[in-house]
């Protein structure tokens, strides 16, 4: 049985707003008890490290994430110079989230050539390695707050992100399904396929995996007086929707004892202990916090 890691529970920014707009945005999110504050990286969202940065000076306790950065777009080593200074800059309180990168009109946007999957997760793990390697580096400069860089999360749900993920993360991120060719919908797993994808992590992992963390994004949070659809930009059934009633596992509903009690069952059948909400279920999920508590 793998090791039961106590909670921990994350929101993902991606609203831009003014200065003290962000500022209270992370001030409530510590409020209400969350214990990682994200900041995801797509275009028209706010730059992600001056965000960690100054929603550091606005927080006491949580951890500041990049969730995750779009790899292909970075140079590695000029990547490494901006994760050591924000971990320095924000005394240690940084988690690095990578992804290989999905959305092919921000590439388009960027000027970028939108490679294969296969080539993103290359890029990815150059990237990975290329930081493991400077931040062990004693001489390297600057340096992180964290002795060897700040925790790596990995985040994605394909076979080769998974197994780059399983060889170098901290924490391994399952999207909760995954995206269309374009990266404008995205197909939300069933029971079963999450299932299967957590046993293929496991297998993976070894000797790794009571060391390893696993996160889900969830990806709603449907409270009773809501409806149940989910927004458009997800396919609303999972294609073992007709074998199963369950609804998917990203997907959280019901009163906030209710939630509780799905987070609690999703710990034990699937092993999740790190939960990233949406920036817009931020209030929503603020009460399941406090049951679990």
């Amino acid at each position: 049985m793998p090791l039961q890691r106590p909670f921990r529970f994350g929101v993902n920014m991606f609203v831009p707003g003014s200065r003290r707009e962000w500022s209270a945005k992370c001030r409530r999110a510590e409020e209400l008890g969350f214990d990682v504050v994200g900041v995801a990286d797509h275009l028209e969202f706010s730059a992600p490290f001056p965000a960690m940065v100054l929603a550091a000076e606005m927080t006491e306790r949580v951890r500041l994430s990049t969730f995750v950065l779009n790899t292909p777009f970075y140079n590695p080593v000029l990547l490494a110079r901006d994760v050591a200074s924000t971990d320095q800059f924000i005394d240690g309180r940084m988690e690095l989230g990578l992804g290989a990168g999905y959305v092919k009109a921000e590439f388009d946007t960027a000027g970028i050539p939108f490679p294969s999957g296969g080539r993103r997760v290359e890029q990815l793990e150059q990237t990975v390695t290329t930081l493991r390697r400077l931040f062990e580096d004693t001489e390297y400069q600057p340096r992180p707050a964290q002795p060897s860089g700040p925790p790596l999360l990995i985040g994605g749900w394909g076979d080769r992100l998974l197994r780059l993920a399983a060889a170098h993360a901290d924490i391994i991120a399952l999207t909760g399904g995954w995206a269309n060719t374009t990266g404008d919908v995205l197909q939300l797993a069933g029971a079963a396929q999450t299932e299967e994808r957590v046993a293929y992590v496991r297998g993976l992992l070894g000797d790794r995996a009571d060391a390893v963390e696993l996160n889900l994004m969830v990806q709603q949070v449907i409270p009773p007086a809501e409806r149940t659809a989910v927004p458009d930009r997800f396919e609303p059934l999972p294609p073992d929707a007709e074998r199963s009633s369950e609804e998917p596992p990203s997907v959280l509903s019901g009163t906030p004892a209710d939630m509780a009690q799905q987070i609690k069952e999703r710990r034990e059948r699937y092993g999740f202990t790190y939960f990233t909400v949406m920036e817009y279920n931020m209030e929503n999920f603020a009460p399941v916090i406090a049951a679990l508590r």
